[in-house]
């Protein structure tokens, strides 16, 4: 029997299939079709099923990762939505956070609203912080505001009312009102998706789960035909963004939870390779062909957050805190209006990507700038599927970037790396030292497609001494799917002042939420024998306006005095100080429950056989042009030292070992990288 992962990337769709029995590993990378994520997934799918044999009845399990809700929201092709809320709050999505986007550069704006303000409709309700009815839902006004959204060729309806998350009662009918005269409109509630308080927060969230919601039902029911039509049966998880995995009436229910669902499961699955070869302290590099993103894991766990912006909307559901830029493979260099090279943040994509795919591409990328410095070699992308044309990514470095600065060509070249490198190793110190955290302490984890090509100059960059390569890096995300388990979380907003004497009702609100989330286990079909939750309270000073995140290791168990000494050390953290004496106040009370769904067998890695070094090429670094060994990574004996300089070639990634550095193969399969402190 085997699993399968596939996470659909902006450039390439990658796919890994676990044999049970074996833990045996087979990885596949297709180019993705933005037109139709689904239609990628077909192919790879196709492959393993058409070309490798691959029985379709054998995949007991299928999960993916997708970028279609987010993408939608960057490109705002979402469905015409409307919002219905209470009387007075019409304009909250509109007044916002009176914040700019840029505290100096005024021509950036923030986004419009995804709901026009004609179809922001008003009715009459309210309830107070307590969750009393002071003034009861008018149905009338409910049915004149369906009325008029019907009219209006509307598709999607968010209902987000004041203090809902206190009771959900108004929420509920007048999403029952607008259900009988709008069935076939997508629904979304704030008391559904976001229970908890600050209104700007909730209605955008939910706001944006509706405005997905249609489209985003319709994939997935493409994405699930095209697997009976390849005859795969299992019920298909999606994996979201605190790296958790959902049944498809999940993410049709809550799509906006999707927003980092390949991303999370890169992280996932990076914190469990790295602590089998004994590395704890990571931080994440996932570089693609689009985008890098970064994250911290401290003592084997990733961090999470549940504040963040999607193409300048806040999302507030829980996820891994995962730090995006506009850096990758496929990332465009040019000269600004000031003369100066600039790399990213836009990107060549998948189409027409880097001059040498020969698609059409005229603006050199980073990708042509490491084929042009003989790091990438122009006959050995996807184990050759894929031919690329160093010399036409050499013509347009010399004809747009070369000449213009007075520099030659492979100077140009490198100067494209040196701005990359330093984009990311800035994204890098956003995770980590800029919150009290010393990057010397940390290993570099790198994956995705053109990870492992960077990484080693990024740990110079930013004084990192390990850097971590998995096997076939460029399909982590989807490897990191078969690493993840089940789950969900639920959160409760009930602001009170911590104490000895309140902390029994905390005790008792997180005693019914583990009913609930026992429930929704239940549901999804996990054993209780496979089942496990976390507490987490959200916590402040009293007169802070923000919360910090305090874990509750022995759960509903938790006394208060470990609570208190908990949330001074999470303050400690986050701030650098705690202020004796001052009062604590809890904010929201979250949940976060897992099923592990399999066994996930592990197999030490075998090497194999033959000569490893597969030939020699010069390779530009930096001081000049160097002859540097080329390897096959299959064929890499355990526990080896090789020095670099060496390009080490593997189906989904390069892998760069700069002069100086030296790198083994452990009984794991993985690299370690041994960074030189020059």
């Amino acid at each position: 029997m085997y699993r399968i992962g596939f996470d659909v990337g902006g450039t390439f769709t990658d796919f890994t299939a676990m044999e049970m029995e074996t833990g045996t590993t087979t990885h596949f990378k297709t180019a993705s079709t933005p037109h139709d994520p689904s239609e990628a997934i077909e192919t790879g799918l196709a492959h393993f099923v058409h070309q490798l044999g691959f029985a379709p009845g054998a995949f007991e399990f299928v999960g993916h990762g997708t970028t279609v809700a987010t993408n939608m929201v960057i490109e705002r092709r979402g469905v015409p939505t409307g919002l219905i809320t209470t009387r007075g709050c019409r304009d909250v999505l509109e007044i916002g956070r009176q914040t700019r986007p840029h505290l100096y550069d005024y021509s950036v704006t923030k986004p419009e609203p995804l709901v026009e303000r004609w179809m922001s409709l008003e009715v009459t309700e309210r309830l107070d912080a307590g969750g009393r009815v002071l003034h009861p839902l008018n149905e009338e006004e409910v049915h004149a505001a369906a009325h008029k959204m019907k009219a209006a060729g509307i598709q999607a309806v968010a209902i987000c009312f004041l203090h809902a998350y206190r009771d959900p009662v108004h929420e509920r009918r007048a999403a029952e009102i607008v259900r009988a005269m709008m069935p076939e409109a997508y629904i979304s509630l704030s008391s559904e998706v976001l229970p908890e308080y600050r209104e700007f927060e909730r209605f955008s969230t939910t706001v944006i789960n509706a405005y997905v919601g249609p489209r985003m039902d319709r994939y997935l029911a493409k994405f699930v035909n095209r697997l009976e039509t390849l005859g795969l049966h299992a019920a298909p998880r999606t994996i979201h963004s605190n790296g958790g995995l959902m049944s498809v009436e999940t993410v049709r229910a809550f799509p906006v939870r999707t927003c980092l669902s390949g991303p999370a499961a890169g992280v996932v699955g990076a914190v469990q390779v790295a602590a089998r070869s004994g590395f704890s302290e990571i931080i994440t590099y996932d570089v693609g062909g689009t985008s890098t993103d970064v994250s911290l894991a401290l003592g084997g766990r990733p961090a999470f957050t549940t504040n963040r912006l999607v193409a300048g909307y806040p999302v507030r559901t829980p996820m891994l805190d995962i730090h995006v830029i506009g850096a990758g493979g496929g990332s465009i260099a040019a000269i600004d209006d000031a003369g100066a090279l600039k790399v990213g943040p836009r990107s060549a994509g998948a189409h027409p990507g880097p001059v040498a795919y020969g698609r059409g591409g005229v603006e050199p990328t980073v990708t042509d700038a490491n084929l042009v410095l003989g790091r990438l070699s122009s006959d050995t992308l996807l184990s050759g599927r894929m031919t690329v044309d160093a010399e036409a990514a050499r013509r347009a470095i010399a004809e747009r970037i070369a000449k213009p600065l007075g520099l030659t060509t492979e100077e140009a070249a490198l100067g494209i790396l040196r701005i990359a490198v330093a984009n990311m190793g800035r994204a890098i110190r956003a995770v980590s030292t800029e919150k009290g955290h010393r990057l010397s302490e940390f290993a570099l984890f790198a994956y995705g497609g053109a990870g492992p090509l960077h990484a080693a100059a990024v740990a110079r960059e930013t004084g990192m001494k390990t850097v971590i390569v998995p096997l076939q890096p460029g399909t982590m995300c989807a490897r990191g799917i078969l690493l993840s388990d089940v789950g969900f979380d639920f959160v409760r907003t009930g602001v009170v002042e911590a104490s000895q004497e309140s902390w029994a009702s905390v005790r008792s609100a997180f005693d019914a939420m583990t009913i609930e989330g026992s429930a929704w286990l239940e549901g999804e079909g996990i054993a209780p024998d496979r089942r496990s939750m976390s507490y987490v309270a959200d916590a402040r000073y009293d007169g802070q306006n923000h919360e910090v995140q305090v874990d509750l290791p022995h759960g509903t168990a938790t006394g208060f005095a470990a609570f208190l000494e908990g949330f001074r050390s999470a303050h400690r953290q986050e701030y650098g100080y705690d202020i004796e004496g001052r009062a604590v106040e809890i904010v929201n009370l979250r949940l976060s429950v897992k099923g592990t769904a399999a066994s996930r067998p592990e197999s030490l890695h075998q090497p194999e056989a033959g000569d490893p070094t597969v030939g020699r090429r010069s390779v530009y670094f930096e001081g000049g042009w160097r002859e540097a060994a080329i390897y096959d990574r299959a064929r890499l004996p355990v526990d080896q030292a090789i020095p670099g300089p060496a390009i080490i070639q593997e189906m989904s990634s390069t892998t760069i070992v700069e002069p100086g550095q030296t790198v083994r193969v452990d009984d794991t399969g993985t690299m370690i990288i041994e960074v030189s402190a020059q």
